[in-house]
């Protein structure tokens, strides 16, 4: 199984932790499209940030998913291709390309992240509208509300979707020029596939 598959359901098991935490229900005026409105919220905001700043200054380890013996592989921040720790020897044009794909890989990791964290924020307001839905006798207004929301909350995971086809287009172009990096070339069409079925 490869990481693309377990990152969508990752990505909800997210939401539902969020559900279930501690904190006071927040009020609606404090919810934007850009910022986390709850505690958890910004906790896993701050906690993505850590994350994609660690990506953009590291290494990038590729997948070794399927392919039994193979040395691990990184990119690094300078594109250079590390196979079991050593450099392959490589020219301008695949140094312009492992760049492009550790870009691709960033950007997929972002708009997973900001997803994380508003799929915190969407199912710490759901368990709030919940209660005060039970409480106030509204419970069908409230219903119809949390629907919607999450019906947009759903199309946003979607959206991610997209990340994969132009990293599948370099990936390939990759695996064409730079044979050595053809063992880590695990994504293919399925996976987008699989990213808009589910």
């Amino acid at each position: 199984m490869n990481r693309t598959r377990l990152f969508l359901p990752l990505l909800a098991c997210l939401a539902l932790l969020a559900a279930c935490g501690h904190d006071a229900p927040p009020t609606d005026a404090a919810t934007s499209a850009d910022a986390p409105a709850t505690v958890v919220g910004k906790v896993v905001g701050k906690a993505m940030s850590k994350v994609r700043a660690k990506m953009e200054s590291g290494n990038i380890d590729l997948d070794t998913a399927g392919r039994d013996g193979a040395p691990k592989a990184a990119i690094t921040p300078r594109g250079d291709l590390l196979i079991g720790g050593r450099p392959v020897a490589i020219d301008d044009a695949q140094r312009a390309l492992l760049l492009a794909y550790r870009g691709d890989i960033i950007d997929l990791a972002v708009a997973g992240a900001d997803l994380g964290t508003k799929g915190a924020d969407f199912g710490m307001r759901a368990a709030g509208k919940a209660l005060r839905g039970a409480f106030s006798g509204s419970h069908d207004q409230v219903e119809a509300e949390i629907e919607a929301e999450a019906s947009r909350f759903e199309a946003q995971a979607r959206e991610i979707c997209k990340h994969l086809e132009p990293m599948l287009e370099t990936q390939q172009r990759l695996a064409a020029q730079l044979p050595e990096f053809r063992p880590y070339a695990t994504m293919d069409q399925s996976d987008i596939d699989d990213c808009r079925s589910e």
